[in-house]
């Protein structure tokens, strides 16, 4: 890291820091993500999933670009060097009184299942898509993060929790790891709708409380679907029925076509749910679409 000195922190996980770093040779601001964990050989770097990822997914206008991987092997520490950007889109909508245009809205939902498609045929799936790891930069919006992501062809059931709970989709709240790349479309439809509204959909105080938010404003799921779900040991699936209030509207009218679009990404059946490349080419982005 001497190539580079630290201008401040940006944020904090459980497994990295972000800090603001300025390049010595060109002046340049980059973020950089430096690791908690130590590791012993380049090699075990190499393996890591969200290398991996961001090495198979860039160049993309939509993904974060990784500028160099900094690894101290006397230490092990262990750096993402990566482009900065303004902010995510948590900081742009929090504390915001008026919505934003529904023009911004579209531009951002473009990009962002733009960016799921691009993810989803490279065999990769992201798995925590929330608004804080969701980019922005004088409107164009990346997607960050790849720290969770799975490919698309590991076995199932997968193991460790993942996402973070008010994004989760019914298949990861319901089965013990018996999910696909369509839970990233359910987690962009409650973004969607976040961005929209500016309040979140199913803001769940726990898991069960999570399911019965989906509940209340979806409805309880038709019987085969539930079938489908493999018995989870977590849950107990006889659920009062529920008819489903609807998507609550918020304030500033949606247009008949992004409710559509809305409905097709929280569609409870992941089977039923739409995929990132039937999503671009919803009657919603039609405008999106003629853009060069």
């Amino acid at each position: 890291m001497k190539n580079y000195r630290t201008v401040g922190k940006i944020g904090e996980g459980t497994f990295s820091e972000v800090v603001k770093m300025q390049s010595l040779q060109d002046g340049s601001y980059y973020a950089c993500k430096r690791m908690k964990q130590r590791f012993e050989s380049m090699e075990q770097v190499n393996s890591l999933r969200e290398i991996q990822a961001l090495r198979r997914l860039n160049p993309h206008p939509n993904i974060l670009r990784l500028h160099e991987v900094v690894f101290d092997r006397k230490s092990g520490c262990l750096a993402l060097v990566c482009e900065l950007m303004d902010m995510n889109i948590y900081e742009l909508i929090r504390g915001r009184r008026q919505p934003l245009p529904e023009e911004t809205v579209m531009r951002y939902m473009y990009q962002l299942c733009r960016s799921l498609d691009h993810m989803h045929r490279n065999g990769i799936f992201h798995r925590d898509v929330k608004p804080e790891n969701i980019l922005i930069k004088q409107q164009v919006l990346k997607l960050g993060d790849f720290g969770s992501c799975r490919s698309v062809y590991s076995k199932q059931p997968y193991t460790e929790y993942i996402s973070t709970r008010w994004y989760r989709a019914p298949e990861c709240l319901l089965t013990d790891g018996f999910y696909t790349y369509k839970m990233d479309l359910w987690s962009a439809g409650c973004v969607f709708y976040e961005i929209a509204s500016l309040r979140p959909l199913f803001p769940g105080a726990n898991e069960l409380d999570q399911i019965s938010k989906i509940h209340d404003v979806i409805g309880t799921p038709a019987q085969e679907t539930l079938t489908k779900f493999k018995q989870s040991r977590a849950m107990n699936f006889d659920f009062a029925f529920t008819k489903g209030s609807g998507i609550p509207l918020p304030a500033a009218k949606l247009s008949p076509q992004c409710l559509s679009l809305l409905r097709a990404m929280l569609a409870y059946d992941p089977d039923m749910r739409i995929a990132a490349h039937q999503a671009l080419q919803h009657p919603y982005f039609r405008e999106q679409r003629r853009r060069p």
